[in-house]
């Protein structure tokens, strides 16, 4: 006699949330919250090179030795390392999925309207890719000097930065990848707010203003590196 043994198994919480469209935006949210204070901290350090290449370099080399000597060096660094591409792997999915939903989700009347929404929002997925792309760059340039010019010299973080820029593709290479992100932050920061439910009538123009102050900010503070070298300011 066949023993017929069916097992019901229901999906986790985990799994339903991250199917849904709400949990799909928490999720870029959230991401996007934990790489726009990265962003933040990154942006101040990259100030320290107006004090020279002794203070630069000094940052740099104390970022491998953050929570020493309980962390073993570079643990901390490689920890925060994880962190950030966690959120952006989850950010990058989500992004992805919820553009797929939507276009499948549009009759084919309204794929034909002109659409209404702002040059930033039009823009955010092209932006991504550009922000994407130009992180890999990045990371080939000023991090494993694969493809940075005149010499990579580990150690010297700050004469590596003054080599990026003294070349004429690396600052455009910079300058429009900051501009893409001063760009994705505006709308992103907004979005974010409203994906959590932090947004509401009353709060509506203080999260505006933050969101374009907050842009200006990060995109004038990156920005400022590569004009300073351009400008001999920094050398």
């Amino acid at each position: 006699m066949a023993l017929d043994i069916r097992t019901d198994r229901r999906p986790s919480l985990t799994s339903t949330l991250w199917h849904s469209t709400v949990g799909k935006k928490t999720a870029m949210a959230v991401s996007g919250l934990i790489m726009l204070l990265y962003l933040v901290v990154h942006m101040l350090g990259n100030l320290k090179i107006f004090f020279g290449p002794g203070e630069f370099n000094h940052y740099a080399h104390w970022l491998r030795t953050v929570g020493a000597p309980f962390m073993h060096q570079e643990w901390t660094l490689w920890l925060v390392r994880v962190v950030l591409v966690a959120a952006v792997v989850a950010h990058a999915v989500s992004a992805y999925q919820l553009s797929r939903r939507d276009l499948r989700a549009r009759p084919d009347a309204y794929r034909h309207k002109k659409p209404r929404a702002s040059y930033a929002t039009r823009t955010m997925r092209w932006g991504g890719v550009i922000l994407g792309l130009f992180l890999l760059w990045h990371l080939l340039d000023l991090t494993t000097g694969t493809v940075h010019s005149g010499g990579f010299q580990s150690g010297r973080p700050y004469q590596n930065v003054v080599d990026t820029f003294s070349t004429w593709y690396g600052n455009v290479i910079y300058l429009i990848a900051m501009l893409a992100l001063g760009l994705h932050v505006r709308h992103g920061f907004w979005s974010a707010a409203q994906s959590l439910g932090i947004g509401s009538r009353h709060r509506d123009r203080v999260l505006k203003t933050a969101a374009n102050v907050l842009a200006l900010v990060l995109t004038v503070g990156f920005v400022s590196v590569p004009l300073a070298v351009m400008t001999g300011v920094v050398s």
